[in-house]
This record gives C-alpha cells, structure tokens and sequence, in this order.
C-alpha cells in the first residue's frame, strides 16, 4: 500500500498581501490609523426639532375649517362603501372640511384608466382644493407624508395600511380612514 496522498480541497494559488514589504513602496496600500476617540470631545447627534405646533401631545393648528389631504385609495374606497366624500368628513368631525388633492394623487387617479373615471370625476370636483407638487415622479406616498411633517395642520385621509404606520410615527397628525361603511 503505497503512500495515501489526501486531496486538497479548493487549492488557491498564494497571493502576498497589499501591505507585504517586498512590493515596492509607492504600490503598498497604506496602514489605516485608527482615530482615537476623545473622551473628553462632545458628541454630536441629529436631533429632529420639536415641531412648535404641538402642545404635548395635542396639535394646536388643527381647527375647523380641517384641512384633509386625500389619498387615491380613500377615493375608491369611499366609492365602494357609497359615501359622499365631503358629507361624511362633516358627519365624522362635525365642522367644515377642505378635501386636498396634491397632483401626483391626481395624477396616480388618472393612470389607473376608464375603470376609476367616477373616482376621477369625484376628484374634480369644485369642492375638493388642488395643491400642486414640485417633486419628480408620480409616488403620492412620499409626497403626502413629506407634507404632512412639514406643515402639521392637515389630517391625512388614507386606506393603505403602510401609509397609516408610516405617519402614526410622526406625532400630532391625525388619519382619517373608513371602516365597515363609515
């Protein structure tokens, strides 16, 4: 029985490090100096500024006239449960609404084709204010939350359940949703 060479396993051919003093100077990667931390340095953090509208947890802007943004699902949705929009805001908070639409809801409504066309006749409507948008893109998500944590006076009118987790984080903002008809 002759000798028993074991195989070797994914053999790699040696290659010398970056750092190996035999590649010449001006090739050799340089050594990485830590930084100390000063202790005694202060630290520095983002902190988000308190938003000056909020008296705790209760939001000061908010009044009648309510200032309601509306999402393209909480129009079709309102469709399906046969509500009147605007009517059944008054009912729910018992003052005056202003429905907004930003232009990338409308225009969001406006690619979903001829099977929403009565949600897009809902959303021309005179009562229903437009706000226009200045982003690229047609992602109303984004565009509703990044305007509802700059001005805190509007209360957001959604169905998506990720949209509503999203701005449940951003205090003082209230959602408007419908539930089984109301």
């Amino acid at each position: 029985m002759g000798k028993h060479k074991t195989k070797q396993f994914a053999a790699m051919k040696r290659m010398i490090s970056l750092k190996d003093h035999r590649i010449k100077e001006k090739d050799r990667a340089k050594t990485i100096q830590k930084k100390k931390k000063d202790p005694s340095k202060l630290k520095e953090r983002e902190v988000q500024k308190h938003p000056s509208c909020l008296f705790f947890q209760y939001n000061t802007q908010l009044g009648p006239p309510y200032h309601i943004l509306v999402d393209t699902n909480f129009i079709n949705f309102s469709i399906k449960a046969k509500l009147d929009i605007v009517q059944s805001m008054m009912d729910c908070l018992y003052a005056k609404c202003i429905p907004y639409i930003t232009d990338c809801v409308m225009a969001e409504i406006e690619k979903l084709g001829m099977k929403y066309r009565v949600a897009l006749r809902i959303a021309k409507d005179p009562r229903f204010e437009r706000l226009p948008c200045t982003h690229k893109g047609t992602y109303a998500d984004d565009c509703l939350v990044q305007r509802v944590t700059q001005h805190k006076c509007y209360i957001l009118a959604t169905v998506d359940r990720d949209l509503k987790r999203r701005v449940r984080k951003i205090p003082g903002v209230p959602i408007m949703y419908i539930s089984n008809h109301r």
